[in-house]
């Protein structure tokens, strides 16, 4: 048995937060609500069908009393009303409230709407239930109107960061039985409508979606804890990765891993996101099929692109953080199962030429001038560019780790002076851009201007090894509230630098954070040794298990939301928190020899338990409390620190 099931998912909607928009996905097609009613339905995606201008609307007539769905202000009859509803990865269910004596006679309706997006088919099934609340009987006849609009088709190659625009290639057609019902007293009915360009019969959506779970979640833990919101955070993490998996038989790998999706927006993949944020958890959520993930990132050229469409076609420009991206996915792959040497030696090659796309710095020549915020972070302001301690800093820990799975895999790479190589970059960002009395990192620009901006990328120099104590601990007092502390999350920029922080662009400009932020420097911090700051940075993110049914792109820091438009709804990166939770809190560190090292981080907070994780074969249990852990591996106790072998 899977240790989560599909309800385990499940999320009420009445807690949820900006985006408005609610979607769900089947794996091969996404739909969204009509945001304010209980059965409208809005735009649609299938690839390489596109339908964001699509709307259908329902209303009724119950003996002959015309009621609408389109939860109009003002007292009185208004007709139908939100009352809530339940967000599931395969379904969105909402209901909705008519209640109104009139003439004699009491009208009291509950209606549930069960939207599914169709899987191998493009399209959707909206299922109604009236149930009558009175003992009268009703007539009950349910008008449905689909929008005079048309699918666009999109080839698969050209799904990007952008949604695709609507156009007008085939027809939508509506489907449904008969639309005239008897409601018996205390009785209901249901009528069954269906939306979408063909009508060939759609795979079982809840049988792929069981399937999926069962396989994305088979090995990892379930999470149980007294400490308020983690064990929500937790699966709402989990339910990030879910919905950004596609099994769509056209795309260039089965299952799919894209950067967003359920919006038609970023139904691509970022080398970045993919590998650069939760690669442990991943890697245990795809299996085997990681080994494919790397390999058509690969076959794409990394070294001029930053993501592959869905059938595997190259997109945008070369990125700066793509080759530590994909060398961190294949450490974590290398952790569960023994990686072909000559996977290695085409990681080794896409680095090195990525690299050469860089011009060396003008001083040593040791670190790379990685030009403006189109290869970087996009802060829209002058600031963190050019010569930069990150990715500098993570290229000196891609290079040693590649020396790393050379070694271990037989790949052949001249592994000694990988290792030289990454000691001197290392040594070079600390030399070339430490300000010992600003207590940060520089940036240089080629004429040699130089800045200081306070992005939160500065923390991951920390994280690739490259920082003394003496910078790590000035560093780290920088995390501080009124800085880069918001009471709900961390800002991508602090808040005490004028220069460039913001509170409109919230990604990296400030005010917030991407998401996958947060919870990775909290991991940063665990792997740091340093327990008290990152729980402090973990805990203030836990409210967004109970208002998000996915994490979106970005979220504030100084209130619990996030921008209503303009982003991506969802993000891969929202792994990223059970990747802190269970390498960080839990301490359960795989290696690429195939050994796990378990040392937890006890909280005063409370409790957490860990059950059923499944690393070669082996079966382990965590509990991390305030005076004491239990690890349990294959039903024998071992002591914190104990390197397990692999088998």
């Amino acid at each position: 048995m899977p240790p989560y099931s599909l309800d385990d998912f499940s999320f009420d909607l009445r807690r949820a937060v900006p985006p408005a928009e609610t979607w769900v996905g089947s794996g091969t097609g996404t739909v969204t609500q009509l945001t304010g009613t209980v059965c409208g339905v809005g735009g649609w995606f299938a690839p390489p069908y596109a339908a964001p201008d699509s709307r259908l609307t329902v209303s009724f007539e119950v003996d002959g009393r015309s009621i609408v769905d389109a939860a109009r202000p003002g007292a009185g009859d208004r007709g139908l009303l939100p009352t809530g509803g339940t967000w599931r990865p395969d379904r969105l269910t909402r209901r909705g409230t008519y209640h109104h004596y009139a003439e004699g006679e009491l009208v009291s309706l509950a209606v549930e709407s069960t939207l599914t997006p169709r899987h191998s088919s493009p399209g959707y099934e909206l299922v109604l239930t009236i149930s009558n609340r009175t003992g009268n009987t009703h007539e009950v006849v349910i008008e449905p109107e689909l929008s005079r609009t048309r699918a666009r088709r999109v080839p698969l190659s050209d799904w990007g960061w952008v949604p695709p625009e609507a156009g007008s290639d085939d027809a939508i057609t509506l489907t449904h039985g008969e639309l005239t019902a008897i409601v018996e007293p205390h009785g209901s009915v249901t009528f069954t409508l269906g939306v979408g360009t063909t009508d060939v019969p759609t795979t079982d959506a809840l049988r792929v979606w069981e399937s999926r779970v069962a396989q994305a979640v088979g090995h990892l833990p379930t999470v149980s804890s007294d400490i308020p919101g983690l064990e929500q955070y937790y699966r709402r993490s989990l339910a990030s990765g879910l919905v950004c998996w596609w099994d769509h038989p056209d795309f260039v790998t089965t299952p799919f891993i894209a950067t967003s999706g359920l919006d038609g927006g970023a139904l691509c993949a970022y080398a970045w996101d993919t590998g650069g944020y939760a690669p442990n958890v991943l890697s245990l959520m795809l299996g085997d099929d990681v080994l494919s993930i790397i390999e058509s990132l690969l076959e794409a050229d990394l070294t001029d692109r930053y993501a592959i469409a869905p059938d595997g076609t190259g997109l945008g420009v070369a990125y700066a953080y793509s080759g530590w991206s994909l060398v961190a996915l294949a450490r974590a792959a290398a952790a569960e199962r023994s990686l072909d040497p000559a996977l290695v030696a085409r990681l080794y090659d896409v680095l090195i030429t990525l690299d050469k796309g860089f011009q060396p710095d003008d001083e040593t020549g040791v670190l790379r001038d990685y030009g403006n915020q189109s290869n970087l972070l996009e802060m829209r302001g002058s600031g963190w560019e050019h010569v930069v301690a990150s990715p500098n800093a993570e290229r000196a820990w891609a290079l040693e780790t590649l020396a790393e799975l050379s070694d271990i895999t037989g790949a052949a790479l001249p592994a000694d002076e990988l290792r030289e190589a990454a000691q001197q970059i290392r040594s070079e960002v600390i030399r070339q851009l430490w300000d010992s009395e600003a207590g940060w990192f520089r940036s240089r620009y080629p004429d040699g201007h130089t800045e200081l901006a306070y992005s939160i990328q500065a923390f991951d120099v920390l994280r690739s090894g490259a920082c003394p104590p003496d910078v790590a601990d000035a560093l780290v007092k920088q995390l501080r509230p009124g800085a880069f502390l918001g009471e709900y999350g961390v800002s991508s920029v602090s808040a005490e630098d004028e220069r460039h922080y913001e509170i409109a662009d919230i990604d990296w400009s400030g005010a917030g954070a991407y998401t996958g932020e947060g919870p990775q420097l909290a991991l940063t911090l665990w792997e740091q040794g340093r327990p008290e700051i990152a729980w402090d940075v973990l805990c203030r993110l836990l409210w967004m298990g109970e208002h998000y049914p996915y994490f979106p792109q970005d979220h504030y820091c100084d209130k619990p939301g996030a921008p209503a438009t303009g982003r991506r709804i969802n993000i891969i990166a929202g792994l990223a928190g059970a990747e802190a939770i269970l390498t960080g809190l839990a301490g359960i560190r795989p290696h690429p020899d195939g050994s796990l090292h378990i040392n937890p981080n006890p909280v005063a907070a409370g409790t957490i338990e860990l059950r059923g994780l499944t690393y070669r074969d082996h079966t382990i249990d965590v509990v991390v409390a305030p005076d004491h852990t239990g690890i349990t591996v294959d039903g024998r106790q071992v002591s914190p620190g104990q390197v397990i072998p692999p088998r």
